[in-house]
């Protein structure tokens, strides 16, 4: 079974039927260009040190991509919390097909007990940001 790196990393994989939100931010995304997506991993117990360290590891020089926050959850031991922020949805597409990407969730599979996508955003800007 593959998990794709959208899966894999933000936790927000495109799923069949993503509903009536996502139609509305994938509009105002092409406004203002930027997109958001906020995810949560549970790593295998004992293991999130080790599976924060390849997330990290994996998105060094991601093309388009502004953003990409990996934090330990303060009140699970095994919970990480991964927020991204991409030029564009096509950026983040397109981000799939990197080897060092590939690699990251060959890795990281065997770590993982549960990813759930929690939301798609549409990034105004802030810290690090460029307002578009």
């Amino acid at each position: 079974m593959g998990i794709e790196r959208r899966t894999f990393l933000a936790a927000t994989a495109a799923i069949a039927a993503l509903g009536p939100a996502t139609s509305m931010a994938s509009a105002a995304a092409g406004r203002n260009g930027m997109y958001g997506l906020i995810g949560k991993m549970t790593a295998q117990a004992g293991k999130r040190d080790a599976l924060a360290a390849i997330l990290v590891d994996g998105v060094a020089g991601m093309p388009g991509c502004l953003s990409y926050v990996v934090a330990n959850d303060p009140e699970s031991a095994d919970t990480i919390w991964i927020t991204e922020v991409w030029e564009s949805k096509q950026a983040h597409a397109a981000s799939l097909s990197l080897p060092s990407v590939r690699d990251a969730i060959t890795r990281g599979r065997p770590l993982i007990a549960a990813m759930e996508r929690v939301a798609e955003t549409i990034p105004v800007g802030g810290s690090g940001l460029a307002a578009k």
